[in-house]
């Protein structure tokens, strides 16, 4: 399995740059974003009702339900203001600028969130290869922009 979780990643990026775009062509079917939100998270939610009526195995235990932080589940509501603003925006700026700020904006705050820790995650500490790379997703979204 740990031979394959970086091209699922890379698969799952690729995928979100293609469901920004959709996201946006719904809204423009159904003319109010609200509407289009709520399509997309009803048939998300379908899907994974059905996959955990399929599998609800492992069910979490009374004690690791006490002990989740009062923010875990707003994971979704997160989720779904990022989801909104591709719905929004993405026809307005085109694919490559809308994702390539989204992407940057997620490094530079994981970047931060590995360096302290930030909401239980691992501490990985800055460095400057890191910086540089942050540096790098800077300076490449701005010459997608700009160009």
């Amino acid at each position: 399995m740990p031979a394959l979780i970086f091209p699922l990643i890379l698969l799952a990026g690729a995928m979100q740059a293609f469901a920004a775009v959709m996201g946006a062509q719904l809204r423009v079917a159904l003319v109010n974003p609200w509407l289009a939100t709520l399509v997309v998270f009803a048939i998300n939610a379908f899907f994974f009702a059905t996959i955990y009526a399929i599998r609800p195995l492992p069910v979490p235990s009374l004690e690791s339900v006490a002990a989740m932080p009062w923010w875990a589940p707003l994971s979704g509501l997160v989720g779904a203001l990022a989801g909104l603003v591709g719905i929004l925006f993405i026809d307005k700026v085109g694919a490559a600028p809308f994702n390539g700020v989204l992407i940057t904006a997620n490094i530079v705050a994981s970047l931060a969130i590995d360096h302290f820790g930030l909401l239980g995650a691992p501490q990985h500490s800055l460095n400057m290869g890191r910086l540089a790379g942050g540096a790098l997703m800077v300076g490449g979204i701005y010459l997608i922009t700009a160009f």
